[in-house]
């Protein structure tokens, strides 16, 4: 049986040059263990891309969000291609956010940190991400990526669009 695919919210929200990162260093079993990604999380039944978003970021972060921006839609695939059935399958829709209100919380998935954007290509990150934070910087139109990511978490497949 094939399995239903995972869908998902990501944001990184903007002040003075800087993205706020969730480091993930907080659930054992977590495929972003030790990795800085944004904040999201997957959707709830019935829930659109932007009630997905809004829930995610206030649940992690505390902050609601004034001002936000659909930037593209990732789709993520991983596992063993010898075994397409068991492959996990993640379409994953991208914000970029730079107006909110509220004071930051502690997350229970990792810490908050504010990261300079010239910075960020040195954390530990996947290698697609570092292919969308380009887009993010050098596009403003909506876009559609594809990362394939082997068994082994290594990236061997792109498409742009």
């Amino acid at each position: 049986m094939i399995r239903q695919p995972e869908l998902t919210t990501l944001c990184y929200i903007e002040k003075d040059g800087k993205y706020l990162m969730l480091h993930r260093v907080k659930k054992e079993q977590d495929i972003n263990k030790d990795k800085y990604i944004g904040v999201g999380g997957h959707f709830e039944y019935g829930e659109s891309p932007d009630e997905c978003l809004m829930r995610e970021v206030k649940e992690e972060t505390g902050l609601t969000l004034l001002s936000y921006k659909s930037r593209g839609i990732v789709t993520f695939i991983y596992g063993d291609a010898a075994k397409p059935e068991e492959r996990i399958v993640e379409y994953m829709h991208l914000y970029t956010a730079d107006e909110y209100e509220g004071e930051l919380i502690d997350c229970d998935e990792g810490e908050l940190i504010w990261i300079d954007k010239s910075l960020v290509y040195n954390l530990p990150i996947w290698e697609g991400d570092k292919i969308f934070f380009r887009l993010l910087e050098e596009r403003e139109d909506y876009f559609s990526l594809k990362l394939v990511y082997s068994q082994t978490d290594e990236l061997i497949d792109v498409e742009i669009k």
